[in-house]
């Protein structure tokens, strides 16, 4: 009766999610590169306008680490039209919301605001990328800013250098290796000139996408995407040419210390294929076997049956041109790292030797099919994820799409890609424990 229902759950979540949630969307490109997608939805008075540029942490001059994140802030101080600390004003005073967030890989910026106030969103957006103020006073206040949020997110949270830690010894070559937040040596040494290059290489129009999403008219949309940001002149375009990471052959050791901890964690790092890959959504699949919750497989067996860890997680952080896969636990008592990391291998031999069972497959399955009806459930979701399927992915209509990638992967895929990727021959290990006063 059991696996009679749960053939039913898999069914029912598969016909819904292959008829209700179709993203209609249009796509076209200004003369000067910028790239528009339009999504229509007018079931709500509401409408997203977000600027996606190809710009993350990974960009630019190695000695000026964090210029991409220091944007992030430095685009909110003003722009020839917008006064200074206004851009931040006038958002919430028409009753809108706003953000904004930095990775490796990309920059994001988004307002959601009352359908009428779509023009004002665009407006904004067209005052960023087309003359915004950068100057010194803008530029020491928001090294302030930069500062104290590095302060509080690293240096004095526990655990807040570990992504960090990760990075450093995963990458030896390729730029995921810096800090997202940049060294502040960095940005204390740079110049405004050193700023404005950066602004003036990658914050143009043939290196952003331009989404905008809810209740709007698409043919009056299209009239005032091409009146606001028309005039934006197209840059040269961005080359890269990041040197590739030779494969990890040997395993490789590494310890951290960590003035805000009492509890040492242990983390087995991989460098796994990009996020646009097959292989990528298989470990996907692999890291919610082994922690999606507390009836997955490494929560099951040391948190609940052996008591050994606190926590434990394993994850597949999606980039671009490396996802990182790792493991992560914290020991309960005085279990020795080693052994819990000895216990989570345990597991990933298993789904090298063995297929997982079919009602643990059909589970994954109903998982993945659950989060892809859930997915987008707001237009300001959609919205990034247009946006991100087309700058990171290439493939916007993977929106409707990608669901059935997830669906294709077999139980033999899922036995393969532990093979292929998880051997301890091919990892980082870091001992990341407390900092005494003598180191």
């Amino acid at each position: 009766m059991k696996k009679g229902l749960l053939t039913f759950s898999a069914c029912l979540l598969a016909l819904i999610a292959s008829n209700a949630q179709e993203v209609k969307f249009e796509e076209f490109d200004l003369d000067n590169g910028l790239h528009v997608i339009l999504h229509q939805d007018n079931t709500a008075p509401v409408v997203s306008t977000s600027v996606m540029y190809d710009v993350g942490g990974k960009d630019g001059d190695r000695s000026r680490t964090g210029f991409a994140h220091f944007f992030e802030h430095l685009l909110f101080e003003g722009s020839e039209n917008i006064g200074r600390g206004e851009f931040m004003k006038i958002i919430p005073a028409n009753g809108g919301t706003f953000n904004a967030n930095t990775m490796q890989d990309r920059t994001y910026y988004y307002e959601v605001f009352p359908s009428n106030k779509l023009e004002l969103g665009l407006w904004l957006e067209s005052e960023r990328m087309l003359h915004p103020v950068i100057d010194q006073v803008g530029v020491d206040t928001q090294n302030e800013v930069v500062k104290e949020e590095k302060r509080q997110s690293l240096d004095n949270r526990p655990y807040g250098n570990l992504l960090n830690s990760i990075g450093e010894n995963l990458f030896t070559l390729h730029p995921y290796n810096g800090s997202l937040i940049g060294e502040m040596e960095h940005l204390d040494a740079a110049t405004l000139e050193e700023f404005m290059a950066f602004f003036n290489k990658y914050y143009v129009p043939n290196n952003a996408v331009l989404v905008i999403a809810g209740d709007i008219d698409v043919a009056k949309t299209k009239s005032l995407v091409k009146d606001y940001f028309g005039a934006v002149k197209k840059g040269p375009a961005v080359v890269r040419d990041f040197p590739m990471e030779e494969p990890i052959t040997e395993t490789i050791k590494a310890t951290t210390y960590d003035k805000n901890i009492q509890t040492p964690a242990i983390i087995a790092a991989y460098r796994a294929p990009g996020m646009a890959t097959k292989d990528a959504r298989i470990l996907d699949m692999i890291s919610t076997y082994l922690s999606g919750g507390k009836s997955s497989v490494l929560y099951k067996k040391l948190v609940d049956n052996q008591k050994q860890a606190l926590t434990v997680q394993a994850i597949n952080l999606a980039q671009v041109d490396y996802n990182i896969f790792a493991l992560f636990a914290l020991p309960l008592g005085d279990v020795p790292l080693q052994t819990i990391l000895s216990e989570m291998d345990e597991e990933i031999v298993n789904l090298q030797n063995e297929l997982i069972s079919e009602r643990d497959y059909q589970k994954l399955q109903n998982q993945f099919e659950n989060q892809f009806v859930n997915a987008n459930a707001s237009i300001a979701g959609i919205a990034e994820s247009l946006a991100s399927y087309y700058l990171l992915y290439g493939d916007v209509n993977l929106i409707n799409k990608e669901i059935e990638i997830y669906r294709s992967i077999t139980r033999e895929d899922i036995q393969n890609v532990a093979k292929k990727y998880l051997n301890t021959n091919q990892r980082v290990e870091i001992e990341y424990l407390p900092k005494k006063d003598d180191q």
